[in-house]
Formats: structure tokens, sequence, C-alpha cells
């Protein structure tokens, strides 16, 4: 004898997927924000926020109405770690903003800090004292697009140079290499220059 039990698809399964769409988009917005506001972009933050609470309440308000289903539980926590990475990868494929590449290196620097100007970057070489004698510290700040093309340059001109690279907040004046790729929307409402 076969049980009539009619499996309820809409709460099992259309409804934890919507819960967990709704997570993965509201939190990989809360995770682009947050990452703007460390940049300054201030002026797209509001809107993410904005559109990053609507569909949380969206999908709080599904939970809630769904107090019984554990699936409802597990759709919200997957969602919300899905859209953790989703947010960072998106955030690395549009690489905002500048960075400050520095390089110190005892060997001669010459080869690289012409390559890194052919190719449209500002370099500042200081001479400095290092633990085992005279170096060169190399600053140069580029866009973070560009950052893996400087670093393939340090090892191909200076492989053993000791570099290192940072987030930059603010920039104003300065060489900046302009390769005319098109940027993502401008890229987001430009990185703010100065205060």
């Amino acid at each position: 004898m076969l049980l009539d039990v009619a499996f309820d698809y809409w709460s099992w399964v259309v409804i934890p997927l919507l819960i967990f769409f709704a997570r993965l988009i509201d939190v990989s917005l809360a995770t682009m924000r947050h990452i703007l506001v460390g940049k300054g972009m201030k002026h797209i933050v509001p809107f993410l926020g904005f559109f990053e609470v609507l569909i949380w309440l969206l999908a709080i308000t599904q939970v809630m109405q769904n107090l019984t289903n554990v699936v409802c539980y597990v759709a919200w926590a997957a969602g919300f770690s899905t859209g953790t990475y989703l947010g960072m990868v998106i955030e690395e494929k549009i690489a905002l903003g500048y960075q400050m590449v520095r390089i110190i290196t005892n060997q001669q620097s010459e080869e690289l800090i012409e390559e890194l100007k052919k190719q449209g970057h500002g370099v500042t070489v200081v001479p400095a004292q290092g633990a085992m004698g005279p170096v060169k510290m190399v600053f140069t700040v580029v866009k973070r697009k560009d950052v893996n093309a400087v670093i393939k340059q340090i090892r191909e001109f200076n492989p053993q140079s000791f570099f290192s690279v940072e987030d930059i907040r603010n920039t104003s004046a300065g060489v900046f290499s302009n390769n005319g790729s098109a940027s993502v929307i401008g890229n987001l409402f430009s990185i703010r220059k100065g205060k």
C-alpha cells in the first residue's frame, strides 16, 4: 500500500530556493557596500544599502512564515556564505581603486624602473639603508587591475627584491597609466580623489 502523501514543493523547494537567492544577492551587496565604504566611494553606497535591506526583509519574512521548515534555515545560511564569497569575487573582478607597490632591492633596478615608466606608471626612487647595506626603495602607485602586471615585471627584472602591496584610499595628483580599457560603470562613479 502506497502512502498518499503529497510533497509540498512550494514549502520545501521553492521557498528555500527564493531565500537562498535573496540572501546570495543581499549579502553580495553588503560585502560590496563594506568594501566601497573602505575605499571612500560614498556615492553608490546608499543605493546598495537600500536594495540590500529591501531584499533582506523579503528573505526574513519568508523564514518567519516558515519557522518549522528546517530547509529554510539551511537556505538562509547557505545564501549568506555563498553571498559573502560572491561579493568578494565581484569586487576582485572590478578591481576598484589604487594600490602602492613598494620594492626594496639591492640589485640594479634601472631596467625595472624604465619598464614601469614605459608602462605609464609613476615611479619614485629613494636611496636607503637596509639590514645588509645600501638598498633602493622604489615606490609606484598603480590601479588595482595593473598590480599583477607590475608584480610580474618585478619578478622578471628583480627576482630577489622584496616587495609589498598596500591599499590606498585617496590619491591626489600623480602619474597613472592610462591603458584605455573600459571601466566598469566608470569604476562605480570613480574613486574618491583627495578630500
